[in-house]
């Protein structure tokens, strides 16, 4: 990681021209102010900005629609029936599966729950799911109503796991020491990949191993973490996981969602799980009736109940593709950059206005910074708002900010950063 940087518009300029990886930033659309000049765009951890190279693509299977009707499941462009395939290897690579672990399919919190239908089966003492304080709502909702469904009261069989003493993160210690105390209890531990509020990343690997050697499941949210960090689901033997793709996978607004499954439950055919047709040997679908029974296809594709929505899967095409172009490594090594170079221009700033509630180890964190603005937080959010910065706002004191180095400029860190101090001057 860079570690002498300058707080001069000079030297975040010969940073952007000595980028590698700057040329990116060309493709994609940036949202404009009332003065039609684009806006320092912060917000890819809520929604990620659109790849030039998707309306055409969308503009083809409209076109396919009208021309093909029907016959587009086999005759488009990307033949739609088997279009979530496009996706086996690309979408692999993103969060270091193998093909076959991963599908894209549904939306964030269905898939959770499809999840939990297979891997939450309380039985005796163990009946227990962790999830983290603060945790994205949908989350809680989901494990909340989930343990409902099967005749529980989330009140006793749902453990909240607070922060470490003093701080605003939960230390992977903490998550140790709970699985050492009670996991015998613990039939799910659910934790995101990167915590939404706090941006904290936790220790996937390290975590799972805990998890495991408990006799728990190990799942996660990989919402702000798939896109954001480098992951090697299958390498650390994680159960499942989840995400959406709207964020830093730069697939738009309520896009296609992802999922994991390691190879070893995806080979069993046995596990409980919700079943459609989708799910089914495409060998075999399209006999529809004449199927005497469900016959799951082998992988997380086994875990398919309809047919994906093609429309929604279409940005993918775009984004992945640039993921695959680029990598994860180079993009980390930016956004390790772009981030640190953030809290150094923010730095002076008195802990008495600021308080950044991130982690300060590069490592467990990803490309965002949350701010607790100490006093009047929305009003210093305004006032980047109306100097052009559009981070986003988290209730009732937190500004989150994401240099997202797919298509954030150190020119923007450097804009943001000096916008900061000088609104919490005023």
């Amino acid at each position: 990681m860079t570690t002498r940087f300058e707080a001069t518009e000079a030297w975040a300029r010969a940073r952007d021209q000595a980028d590698p990886i700057a040329p990116l930033r060309h493709e994609f659309e940036f949202p404009r102010g009332d003065d039609g000049m684009p806006l320092v765009y912060l917000c890819g951890n809520s929604l990620g900005l659109m790849p030039k190279a998707v309306p055409n693509l969308m503009q083809q299977e409209l076109a396919d629609w009208g021309r093909l009707a029907v016959e587009g499941h086999m005759r488009a462009k990307t033949p739609w029936y088997s279009y979530h395939e496009n996706f086996r290897e690309t979408g692999a690579r993103l969060v270091g599966a193998r093909p076959g672990e991963v599908v894209m399919m549904n939306a964030l919190t269905v898939n959770l729950h499809l999840m939990m239908v297979t891997f939450y089966r309380p039985e005796g003492r163990r009946t227990k799911i962790v999830i983290e304080e603060s945790a994205f709502p949908s989350d809680s909702y989901a494990v909340a109503t989930h343990v409902q469904s099967r005749g529980l009261d989330p009140a006793e069989h749902v453990i909240v796991l607070r922060p470490d003493e003093g701080g605003h993160t939960i230390s992977t210690e903490a998550v140790e020491r709970l699985l050492a105390e009670r996991g015998d209890e613990i039939a799910l531990v659910l934790l995101p990949g990167v915590q939404y509020y706090t941006g904290q990343r936790f220790d996937l690997g390290q975590i799972t191993r805990a998890v495991h050697a408990a006799g728990a499941i190990a799942g996660f949210d990989l919402a702000h973490a798939a896109g954001n960090v480098p992951l090697a689901l299958h390498d650390w033997d994680v159960d499942f996981a989840a995400w959406c793709s709207y964020k830093y996978i730069n697939a738009g607004p309520g896009a296609i969602g992802g999922c994991f499954v390691h190879e070893r439950h995806g080979q069993n055919s046995g596990l409980p799980r919700y079943a459609g047709w989708w799910g089914n040997d495409p060998a075999t679908r399209f006999r529809l009736h004449l199927n005497e029974a469900f016959v799951p296809r082998e992988g997380a594709d086994g875990w398919q109940i309809s047919n994906p929505n093609v429309f929604s899967m279409t940005p993918l095409l775009a984004s992945l593709g640039q993921f695959d172009r680029v990598g994860m490594g180079a993009l980390r090594a930016k956004s390790l950059d772009l981030t640190g170079y953030l809290e150094f221009l923010i730095g002076p700033v008195s802990p008495d206005r600021l308080e950044i509630i991130t982690p300060g180890n590069p490592e467990a964190r990803g490309c965002q910074l949350s701010l607790l603005i100490k006093e009047n937080g929305r009003a210093v959010f305004d006032a980047l708002r109306a100097r052009g910065i559009l981070p986003d706002f988290r209730q009732p004191d937190v500004i989150r900010m994401s240099p997202v180095p797919m298509y954030n400029s150190f020119v923007d860190v450097w804009r943001a950063g000096s916008a900061l101090v000088e609104a919490l001057r005023g």
